[in-house]
């Protein structure tokens, strides 16, 4: 009698908890990057950040939501993507507009020069998303044509995740690079780390596509060697190495 009297109350509340772990999924992996846009919006300085995070981050998402089209997975997981994918864009916006006005060249490159060497480096926002549309159109008419092939859409499954794994890569070089964490908010990262755990307990728990928790795990270990650069650095500092690449490589990194 005492338990069927609870259960008014035990079923609203894991519903409640559903959805507020839900709604994390949704939003909580855009909330790491709010310090960040706000960081570079208040210095006008975009040098410590790595706009291919961003990149990693549109093909990863990108592929993602083609995963879904052959394979049905949480539609909080299906959101996440499209409001990671908004996100990405603004803070690319934001990049691009703040290195334009901060460089001295004011040759114009754009996607359509197709120059590998300033790949990712271009100078209008448009540019991107060129790229972005480019991309999105040719994977989605592959996968249209593919989406009967069970080992592509695993496929795809697996590349989305490993992919979205990698989003640390980029920052971690451009800290190794720079040998320093100047420029980069560690109020990210942390929540990057703090994110990805999270995540990673969401997929086991659901029981998502084994990529997932997989990639997780190993995103969450690029997180803690971020942070252990942060630590080095700051107890540690290094002498800024001398760079002979173009300078379009190592400011697009």
């Amino acid at each position: 009698m005492e338990a069927d009297g609870l259960e008014w109350l035990v079923v609203p509340m894991h519903q409640l908890v559903s959805w507020s772990a839900a709604g994390a999924m949704v939003f909580g992996g855009v909330v790491p990057y709010i310090p960040q846009y706000r960081d570079i919006k208040r210095t006008q300085n975009a040098e410590g950040f790595s706009t291919y995070v961003c990149l990693v981050l549109l093909v990863a998402n990108i592929l993602r939501i083609l995963f879904w089209f052959g394979r049905h997975f949480e539609s909080p997981l299906l959101w996440q993507s499209i409001i990671m994918i908004i996100t990405m864009l603004l803070m690319l916006k934001l990049c691009t507009e703040v290195r334009v006005s901060n460089e001295l060249n004011i040759k114009r490159r754009s996607f359509s020069d197709f120059d590998l060497n300033y790949f990712w480096h271009w100078s209008k926002f448009t540019d991107y998303v060129q790229c972005v549309l480019t991309f999105t159109g040719v994977t989605g008419y592959i996968t249209y044509l593919s989406l009967d092939s069970f080992l592509f859409v695993e496929t795809l499954g697996f590349l989305a995740v490993f992919t979205e794994a990698m989003l640390g890569v980029p920052q971690l070089y451009r800290n190794y690079q720079n040998r320093s964490t100047d420029g980069m908010s560690v109020k990210m990262v942390l929540m990057w780390t703090s994110g990805d755990t999270f995540k990673t307990v969401y997929f086991i728990l659901n029981q998502a596509p084994f990529q997932f928790s997989i990639c997780g795990l190993l995103q969450v270990f690029v997180d803690m060697a971020i942070l252990l650069q942060v630590y080095f650095y700051s107890y540690y500092p290094q002498k800024p190495a001398s760079h002979t690449a173009h300078p379009a490589s190592t400011k697009a990194l």
